[in-house]
């Protein structure tokens, strides 16, 4: 039987991998990320193995185990399974340990659950074979068997964060979290995923999505799950997951969008209270809303410059891929510019305030009966806070685009 083995996770030594026996002759790898699956992972080895048989493919079966302690892995031997030992827990930690010991040139990556028909496989060889980088299952489109997705996951869930997947970086996906997936072993291993948890799935997608990769999907169904116990997956802590990953590389909807929103209503806001009350039928605007206003600025603009800070480090740096628009919106923010601006705005905003000032010295700063007086302070006072803020966010931005000595 093959001997059990431990995968090192980060990150994968490629010409290791390369000198793997079988590395070169190897065309496929069905990989299993396993953690106590004894119940079912024997009907998935069987129908991968029958599956290469009949489909006459030079491959393996490779069970990535993460700790198991209910016989999986001797289930694995004895079914002629590869079985490797990850002993960073997680499920993306188990996928990073099988995918840096894969011998095959294609990988199709599958749970152990017996969710997925492993015998089934023919589309996603063929379109790895036709060149396709990445091959997406899509259970929406193959079918999902009564009860075998949850309510939550089939109808809120995936549904909406792959809409925000395709909406945030163009992606033609439409079932991100699809666990039925194939790829380029190599092309997947040079994208340096790191994500151990669930989001592992959407950090693939996206980092194969910044790399340029041919992305493409194909029908799959789903059936429940064959084990007895609950699902290591838990609803809201691994959509949280997944989302603050989504939000994390598109800071342009993360923050710029959101600023940009705050910014505008509160500058049209500001701009028309600025000469006095305005009614909106029954409701009546005045000073009260006009400082309101101010304050929305002051909110829009600090995220919004969280937004230009974090789009030029990400790009500049290489965590995100950068759009034409986005890599001309790096180069034009820099710290000298930002400071600049600020800088100029803080006079604007100080000669204002020295104005309203001087007419209240006037009236020996007593009771303003022009009421414009004290809205001009009010602006003035709000500018010279977004002076500050771009100030400094400057120099944030210089600090984190200091050139580092590259060992």
């Amino acid at each position: 039987m093959p001997p059990l083995t431990t995968a090192r996770v980060f990150p994968p030594d490629l010409a290791a991998v390369s000198a793997l026996p079988g590395a070169d002759t190897v065309e496929l790898t069905i990989l299993i990320p396993c953690l106590n699956e004894a119940e079912t992972l024997g009907n998935c080895i069987r129908k991968a193995r029958k599956f290469l048989s009949d489909a006459d493919v030079v491959g393996e079966v490779l069970v990535a185990d993460n700790g198991s302690t209910d016989g999986s892995q001797a289930i694995a031997e004895r079914l002629g399974a590869r079985v490797i030992n990850v002993p960073d827990r997680g499920y993306g930690a188990a996928l990073l340990g099988g995918l840096a010991v894969a011998r095959g040139a294609f990988v199709i990556m599958g749970d152990a659950d017996d969710s997925y028909d492993f015998g089934c496989l023919d589309a996603f060889l063929h379109r790895l074979r036709a060149g396709d980088d990445l091959v997406m299952g899509n259970r929406f489109k193959g079918g999902i068997a009564p009860k075998a997705m949850p309510f939550l996951h089939r109808y809120l869930g995936n549904p909406f964060l792959s809409f925000l997947g395709r909406l945030f970086f163009k992606i033609p996906v439409g079932d991100f979290h699809c666990g039925l997936r194939g790829f380029n072993t190599a092309k997947i291993r040079a994208l340096a995923i790191s994500s151990t948890g669930m989001e592992f799935a959407s950090e693939m997608i996206l980092r194969a999505r910044f790399g340029n990769l041919r992305i493409s999907e194909v029908p799959t169904t789903l059936r429940p799950a064959g084990r007895s116990r609950p699902p290591h997956l838990r609803t809201w802590r691994d959509g949280w997951r997944h989302l603050k990953l989504l939000l994390i590389h598109s800071p342009r909807w993360l923050f710029l969008t959101p600023g940009l929103i705050l910014l505008s209503a509160g500058a049209v806001g500001s701009a028309r209270l600025f000469f006095g009350p305005v009614s909106l039928g029954a409701i009546n605007l005045d000073f009260n809303s006009y400082v309101f206003a101010n304050m929305l600025v002051i909110v829009g603009a600090q995220i919004t410059t969280f937004g230009a800070v974090a789009s030029v480090y990400a790009v500049s740096s290489g965590l995100i891929a950068g759009s034409r628009s986005a890599s001309l919106f790096a180069r034009e923010t820099t710290p000298d510019n930002m400071v600049q601006m600020a800088l100029a705005l803080a006079l604007v905003s100080a000669a204002a305030f020295g104005y309203a000032l001087m007419i209240w010295a006037q009236t020996e700063f007593g009771p303003l009966h022009d009421s414009r007086v004290p809205r001009l302070m009010v602006a003035s006072m709000t500018f010279i806070v977004l002076a500050l803020q771009m100030f400094f966010s400057g120099f944030l931005l210089g600090v984190l685009t200091i050139p580092r000595q590259r060992a």
